[in-house]
C-alpha cells in the first residue's frame, strides 16, 4: 500500500512520503491484492476524501483541521466525513481515518453509539495505531462484493521485512543462526524442493513448500519455546521481519456480517480484520453474522493472524458460521471449513476468555477456529465448538475451556497440553487422519472431563485417528511417543447397555491385524500411557482398542 502525501504548508512537515511493501498473507501464499493507497494533501478547504481514477483513495485535508486533531489527540471517524447512520457506506471515512492516524501517530476513537455501514467496495483501512471500537457498530455487507480478499481492516507493522543474506541450511532444534540483526525478527524459511503436508482423503492434494516460522534475537539466538521443527539442505526463500517493541491495542465494537450470498465452492472471504503485526491486543469486541440462507461461499476468518508473533484475543465473542457443501478435489461432497479465526504462520497466540454466540454443540455450524504453521497456540477460558490445527502446530495449550462439537483436531509436534477443560463431541482428540494423524511429541491432559456423543455403542474414543502406512505425507508419521491422563472422567453414563467402555485408541489401521501386514511408510506408535485416577461415570472400564494388535506393545502404567 502506499501513501502519498503533497503539502502547501511547512508547518504540516510531520506528514511525509512513505511506501510500505506487500505484507506477508495466511495459508498458501501471500495476501490477496488490495485496493488500500491513500493520497493525503494539505490544502486550505474543506476535509474530502474520494476515489480517483486509479481506484486510490484521495484524502484533501486542511493544515488547520490537521492542527486541531493532533491538539486533540485522537482521530475519529466523524473527523472524516463518516455518517455513522447505519446506511451510507462509510468505509472510505473509515480508511481515511486511519490513514490520517497513522500519519500523526495518533489512536482511533470511533464515535460512541454511532452504526457504520460497510459495504462491498475494494478498499481496506489500514492500522498503526490503538483504536478504540468502544460502544459503536460495524455493518459488514458482504451481500455485493468487489473483492473478496479484500480485508476490511488490517493490522500493520511500520516495519519493513527484508532478505537477510548467508543462511544457506539450517536444521531441527538449531539454538542460534550466523545473523546480526537491528533486533527481535521473525524469521520465515522455505525450501521449494520439499512438499509436506501431502493430504489425503476427499480433499486431496500435492502438498506445500516446506516452510517453518521462528524467532531470533539480534545476535541470531532462536528462541527455543518456539524452536525449528524441521531440516533445510536448502533454502529457496527467506525473511526478516522486525517485532514490534510496543503493544498495538484494539478495544471494543460490535461488528455484525450479513454474509454472502455466493454459490457454496472454495471461493473464501477475507471480509474481516487481518492481524498482520507481532505484539498486538484485542480487547471486548463483538462479532455476529446474519443472512446466512441455503447457500454461501465460506470465509477464511474474521480474525485473520498472519506472519507475527504475540498476539492476544481476550474478553471477545464469535459466532461459528452456518456449514455449507460442495464437491472436493476427490469427487465427493464434503463440507466446507468456514471460520471465525485462521491462525498462520504465527507464533505465540492466545485467546483469553472467549466465547461463542452459538451452541458449540450444535453441528449445523463449523468449528470456528482453523491453523497452519503455527507454535504456541493457548486457549484459556473459552467456550469453542473446536480447536484445530491443520497443516500442524508446535505446542499447543487449552486450560479452562470447553470445546463443542468438532472437539479438538490436531497434528504437530512438541507438547499439547490439557487441562481443567471439558470437550463433547464423537472423539475426546482427533489426530487428523487427512494430514497422517501425526503428533511427535507428548500429549498431557489434566482435570478434565469427556462427554461422548452421536457415537455408536463400543466407539468411544480418547484418541482418534487413522494411518494405513501406505500414503506419504511428506513426513514420517508419529502417534505421542507419550501420552498421560490425569483425573479423566468420561461421562458416557447415556450409553446403551452393550456398551463396551471407552478405549484409549481407536481402530487406526483395521488392515493390521497381525505381523505380516506391511507399512510402506511406518507408522510410528505411541510407547507408553500413564493412567492417574481415570474413571468413567458408566463404571466400565478402559480398554486399549477395538484393535488390540496394533498397540500390543504400547506400555500401560497405572498408578
Amino acid at each position: 500500500m502506499m501513501y502519498q502525501v503533497t503539502c502547501n504548508s511547512l508547518k504540516v512537515l510531520f506528514l511525509i512520503l512513505f511506501i510500505v511493501s506487500a505484507v506477508p498473507g495466511m495459508g498458501q501464499g501471500r495476501d490477496r491484492s488490495r485496493n488500500s493507497n491513500v493520497i493525503i494533501s494539505s490544502i486550505k478547504g474543506s476535509t474530502e476524501v474520494s476515489t480517483n481514477e486509479n481506484g486510490e483513495l484521495s484524502v484533501k485535508i486542511s493544515p488547520k483541521v490537521l492542527r486541531k486533531l493532533k491538539a486533540k489527540g485522537f482521530v475519529s471517524y466523524h473527523d472524516l466525513g463518516a455518517k455513522g447512520d447505519g446506511k451510507t457506506d462509510d468505509m472510505e471515512a473509515i480508511a481515511a481515518t486511519h490513514a490520517i492516524a497513522n500519519q500523526l501517530n495518533l489512536p482511533v476513537k470511533a464515535d460512541e453509539k454511532a452504526t457504520f455501514y460497510i459495504g462491498g467496495k475494494n478498499r481496506t483501512a489500514v492500522i498503526k495505531t490503538d483504536t478504540h471500537f468502544g460502544t459503536a457498530a460495524f455493518i459488514i455487507d458482504d451481500t455485493d462484493v468487489e473483492n473478496r480478499n479484500a480485508h476490511v481492516f488490517i493490522v500493520s507493522s511500520g516495519k519493513q521485512s527484508f532478505n537477510p543474506e548467508g543462511i544457506t541450511t539450517l536444521q531441527k532444534n538449531q539454538e542460534k543462526v550466523e545473523l546480526s540483526l537491528p533486533g527481535p525478527c521473525l524469521i520465515t524459511v522455505t525450501d521449494s524442493n520439499i512438499r509436506h503436508y501431502i493430504r489425503f482423503g476427499p480433499n486431496q492434494n500435492k502438498g506445500f513448500p516446506q516452510t517453518d516460522i521462528f524467532i531470533v534475537d539480534k545476535n541470531g539466538n532462536v528462541d527455543m519455546d518456539a524452536p525449528i521443527i524441521w531440516d533445510f539442505d536448502e533454502i529457496t526463500e527467506i525473511s526478516a521481519l522486525p517485532i514490534d517493541e510496543t503493544t498495538l491495542n484494539i478495544t471494543g465494537g460490535r461488528f455484525t456480517t450479513i454474509a454472502n450470498q455466493a454459490e457454496s465452492k472454495y471461493t473464501y472471504y477475507s471480509r474481516g480484520i487481518a492481524i498482520r503485526r507481532s505484539n498486538v491486543t484485542v480487547d471486548g469486541l463483538e462479532y455476529h453474522i446474519t443472512g446466512e440462507g441455503d447457500q454461501g461461499a465460506p470465509y477464511d476468518g474474521f480474525f485473520n493472524i498472519g506472519d507475527c508473533a504475540y498476539v492476544t484475543i481476550q474478553n471477545t465473542i464469535l459466532t461459528g458460521r452456518k456449514t455449507f457443501h460442495t464437491i472436493g478435489s476427490a469427487g465427493v461432497s464434503v463440507p466446507m471449513g468456514s471460520y471465525g479465526i485462521s491462525v498462520n504462520r504465527s507464533l505465540n497466540v492466545s485467546f483469553i476468555n472467549c466465547k461463542q454466540t452459538n451452541d458449540i454443540r450444535d453441528n449445523k455450524f463449523w468449528g470456528i477456529m482453523g491453523s497452519n504453521y503455527s507454535k504456541n497456540i493457548i486457549l484459556d477460558n473459552c467456550s469453542f465448538s473446536r480447536f484445530d490445527a491443520h497443516m500442524g502446530v508446535a505446542n499447543a495449550t487449552i486450560r479452562n475451556s470447553e470445546l463443542g462439537h468438532q472437539g479438538i483436531n490436531a497434528i504437530g509436534s512438541g507438547t499439547f497440553i490439557l487441562e481443567n477443560s471439558t470437550v463433547y463431541g464423537n472423539r475426546f482428540i482427533n489426530l487428523r487422519s487427512d494430514y497422517g494423524s501425526t503428533w511427535e511429541g507428548e500429549l498431557i491432559v489434566r482435570n478434565c472431563v469427556y462427554v461422548p456423543e452421536r457415537v455408536n455403542a463400543g466407539n468411544v474414543k480418547l484418541i482418534d485417528g487413522e494411518n494405513s502406512g501406505q500414503h506419504y505425507f511428506g513426513y514420517t508419521c508419529y502417534m505421542p511417543e507419550r501420552i498421560v491422563f490425569e483425573n479423566l472422567h468420561v461421562d458416557d453414563s447415556h450409553l446403551p447397555d452393550e456398551y463396551k467402555g471407552p478405549s484409549i485408541f481407536a481402530d487406526f489401521n483395521p488392515e493390521m491385524t497381525d505381523n505380516l501386514y506391511v507399512e510402506k511408510y511406518p507408522y510410528v506408535k505411541t510407547k507408553e500411557v500413564v493412567l492417574r485416577n481415570f474413571s468413567t461415570a458408566s463404571g466400565k472400564k478402559l480398554r486399549m482398542s477395538n484393535n488390540p494388535f496394533m498397540f500390543n506393545e504400547v506400555q500401560v502404567i497405572q498408578e
